[in-house]
């Protein structure tokens, strides 16, 4: 009777996997399949009218691209922005979750939704009022420059502050989400380790460095992945601020993959930059895990 119930729980299980497992494999593996397929060939516009022109060319796509300097320009862009953007994102992330979770903290819920409120707010909105306050001549941040003496300086044309704006920008756009995050890791460290640090005559720095932080170990590794994923493919920020430039200072490979494959029809040249992105991104992950596992 227990072997006979065990299989009825296997073919059950497998019953309820089937229909999921159907969806990754049809919208998921599949394509993914066709894509480094289509890597592989000359898929350009051409092979659109007739699909009689696709040739397989093996990895000519994946050497060209390299060699292609262009490629190396926005990978560095979009390594500066996640190296820089990712600690910033997720520093002030946790600063705001220890304001928003600490106990004399009123109005919690308010400053929750006004926190958490940029990450919903779609991208073409929020780049129209950055727009107007990094205008060279009236926006607010170079008004303010003004009063402390500093010039004026032309954020969004200017090579150098380029890409530091598209920064500014998307960590207070994406930093409520990994908030929330924090609040909830937060709310589950034990009261009673802060109460015994209390009596043995903790600090509030020595609480947060000693029980805090060590609390929150696993929520970092999972907050550092998935910004490091999210920021790893950046595009819409660059997109709608300033379309990868002034000479290319805030072009990203996802933009470069995007303007071959749907601007330039390079279809099998654009599914090989995702596919060196992929690797990237992967190699990424694993290292954060490996030196997560090491400081253990």
């Amino acid at each position: 009777m227990g072997i006979g119930a065990t299989m009825n729980e296997r073919r059950a299980a497998i019953l309820f996997l089937i229909p999921a497992l159907a969806v990754i494999l049809l919208f998921f593996l599949l394509p993914v399949g066709a894509s480094l397929l289509l890597s592989l060939t000359d898929f350009d516009i051409y092979a659109l009218a007739d699909i009689r022109n696709i040739r397989l060319i093996a990895f000519r796509n994946y050497s060209e691209l390299l060699g292609n300097s262009l490629f190396w320009k926005a990978l560095g862009n979009t390594v500066y922005f996640t190296v820089i953007g990712g600690p910033m994102t997720v520093t002030i992330a946790l600063a705001a979750a220890l304001l928003v979770n600490a106990k004399s903290a009123r109005f919690k819920p308010l400053f929750r939704t006004i926190y958490f409120a940029p990450v919903v707010t779609t991208i073409v909105a929020v780049a129209v009022v950055w727009r107007y306050l990094y205008h060279p001549r009236f926006g607010l941040l170079n008004r303010g420059l003004e009063l402390i003496g500093i010039h004026p300086i032309d954020w969004l044309g200017d090579p150098h502050w380029a890409m530091p704006a598209i920064i500014l920008l998307a960590v207070w756009k994406n930093f409520g989400y990994t908030m929330i995050i924090f609040v909830a890791a937060l709310q589950a460290v034990p009261e009673e380790l802060y109460e015994a640090a209390r009596i043995d005559g903790a600090n509030a720095l020595q609480q947060f460095r000693h029980i805090t932080l060590p609390m929150l170990g696993p929520t970092f590794v999972f907050v550092g992945i998935i910004t490091a994923i999210g920021y790893l493919q950046l595009f819409p920020e660059p997109y709608v601020m300033t379309r990868g430039g002034p000479v290319n200072s805030t072009l990203s490979v996802v933009m470069l993959m995007y303007e071959q494959g749907f601007r330039w029809w390079n279809m099998g040249y654009a599914a090989a930059v995702a596919f060196v992105l992929f690797l990237f991104i992967a190699a990424a992950t694993l290292l954060q895990l490996k030196v997560q596992r090491t400081t253990k």
